[in-house]
């Protein structure tokens, strides 16, 4: 960071959408070779102002400077072309087309398809990013999907990387070897905006931050010199809850809501994740997660889970002591199944659909259908005390599900599924995306659950997630799941290591 000149500059940018100020008067600098945090809660301008600075939102006032001049950035073409390069946390990647395609579609035209899938698979195996080039886009889950993104965006050779949440689909291990790459990067003179919800990774890595609320620069630092908790307090404006988690007693003496009995899938296509011999149960009043690298059989055991996939012997999953392998998803529903899926837009919630009508995705019987009539007025009432439970930013039980920002549509979908108190709750990603004050009141509420009697199985690539919430914890890896392991004897070494598939079957790990 030599230079004097900044790499990035904008200045007075104001971006309005109706009934939303987006953002007000923002000012921000990133120097050559800094890494650049930007922070603040779901809905307060982040990811605004980074399509803005990646040209595909233009402001409605303000000017943006490029190694000190003025730029003009109107599309994401402009940006790359300039050196920018940026890793959405919704991602515009084509379902029907292959990795490399879609990788192809970012970068230059004299690149031959062969030169190219050669690059990706050394890019990611440098930066612990492995991919498999010829994949259709389609078979991956969420976290492939994101290194899809990571990768693209690192073979551009930028001037400066926008990344957003891009370390939510690494082990630990990873993580580290990502940072060293980053920093690797920012001594070569690359500048990084980094968004994250992740403060420690914010204060071990990041040179400066800036703070947003509401659309406004309420705060710039040097995250190194703060703590999390000072953070948090710069972000939300207020204390965060303090979760206390209660271990029962009892649990393992209560009745068995969920077993998973030696579940074995064979792919559903090519590039599917067998699953092998999944054993797992969750009781009442217990919570169990499973941890891994996302692709390892998440996606796969999830469909399994919620009756997407019906092809296990029916007591491979039994529900509430009924045999529900091969039950569609309302008779599991019936025998209290509540399922929260990764994939929030299209299978979380229809996006072209407002809140009070995506609520019928879970609630299909009275007070919502009477007599085969939809009653809208309670669906809609019903919407809004979700919206203000969770404190979900949207304009009313009317508001698109696909204008909400992640972390607001999470809480959202997280809301409907508590509804209906259910008695085995299932819940992939809770947290992705979220800010920390939404996380926390996310993480009281599956707590509470869990106090009320709830089974609840958590499937998670954040570790801190699973450790401050977790009685048990397995670990996933190419489809075999670990014995489970009491939280308080796990460490985060220990499951990192686990995450590549080395773990011993004793009967000291074993706590089925």
């Amino acid at each position: 960071m030599t230079s004097t000149i900044p790499r990035l500059q904008i200045a007075h940018i104001r971006k309005a959408y109706p009934g939303v100020l987006a953002n007000d008067d923002i000012n921000l600098a990133v120097a050559p070779g800094e890494i650049h945090a930007v922070l603040g809660e779901n809905g307060a301008g982040k990811s605004t102002l980074m399509k803005i600075i990646f040209g595909t939102v233009k402001p409605d006032a303000g000017e943006i400077f490029w190694n000190g001049e003025l730029a003009h950035i109107s599309s994401p073409h402009v940006a790359r072309q300039l050196g920018i390069a940026m890793v959405f946390q919704h991602f515009s990647l084509f379902d029907t087309l292959t990795v490399a395609e879609n990788i192809a579609l970012g970068l230059a035209s004299d690149v031959s398809m062969a030169e190219l899938v050669t690059q990706i698979r050394q890019t990611g195996e440098k930066y612990g990013l492995e991919l498999e080039p010829h994949r259709h886009v389609h078979t991956l889950s969420v976290g492939e999907r994101q290194r899809v993104e990571i990768v693209r965006a690192l073979l551009t050779k930028p001037q400066l990387l926008i990344l957003d949440e891009p370390t939510s689909v690494l082990t630990p291990q990873a993580v580290d070897r990502l940072f060293v790459t980053l920093r690797k990067l920012a001594a070569e003179g690359c500048s990084i905006l980094y968004i994250s919800h992740k403060l420690d990774e914010i204060r071990a890595l990041c040179h400066s931050a800036t703070v947003m609320r509401g659309g406004r620069v309420t705060g710039i630092c040097d995250p190194r010199q703060e703590t999390s908790a000072g953070l948090s307090r710069m972000m939300i404006g207020d204390e965060l809850v303090r979760l206390q988690r209660e271990r029962n007693p009892d649990s393992m003496r209560s009745e068995r809501k969920l077993h998973l009995n030696r579940l074995c899938l064979p792919k559903a296509h090519l590039f599917a994740t067998e699953l092998k011999d999944i054993e797992c149960e969750v009781r009442a009043g217990e919570i169990v997660g499973i941890a891994g690298v996302s692709g390892n059989g998440q996606q796969e055991l999830l469909a399994a889970l919620s009756g997407e996939d019906r092809r296990a012997a029916p007591n491979m999953v039994m529900l509430a002591g009924r045999a529900a392998g091969q039950l569609a998803p309302n008779p599991r529903r019936a025998l209290g199944l509540g399922l929260v899926p990764e994939e929030r837009l299209g299978r979380g919630a229809v996006p072209t659909l407002d809140l009070a009508s995506n609520m019928l995705l879970s609630h299909q019987k009275a007070p919502y259908v009477k007599r085969g009539m939809i009653d809208f007025a309670y669906a809609r009432k019903s919407a809004a005390s979700i919206i203000e439970r969770f404190k979900v930013k949207a304009g009313g039980p009317g508001a698109l599900a696909k204008s909400l920002s992640g972390g607001n549509l999470q809480k959202f979908i997280v809301g409907r599924e508590l509804e209906r108190k259910p008695s085995v709750f299932i819940v992939a990603q809770p947290t992705w995306g979220v800010d920390v004050g939404a996380a926390a009141q996310i993480h009281a509420e599956i707590l509470a659950l869990k106090l009320e009697g709830c089974a609840v199985l958590i499937i998670s690539e954040e570790l801190d997630e699973l450790f401050a919430l977790c009685d048990r914890l397995h670990v996933i890896a190419k489809g075999r799941l670990s014995p489970s392991i009491a939280i308080e004897q796990a460490t985060r070494e220990q499951v990192g290591l686990w995450m590549s598939g080395l773990w011993q079957d004793t009967a000291e790990a074993a706590h089925a």
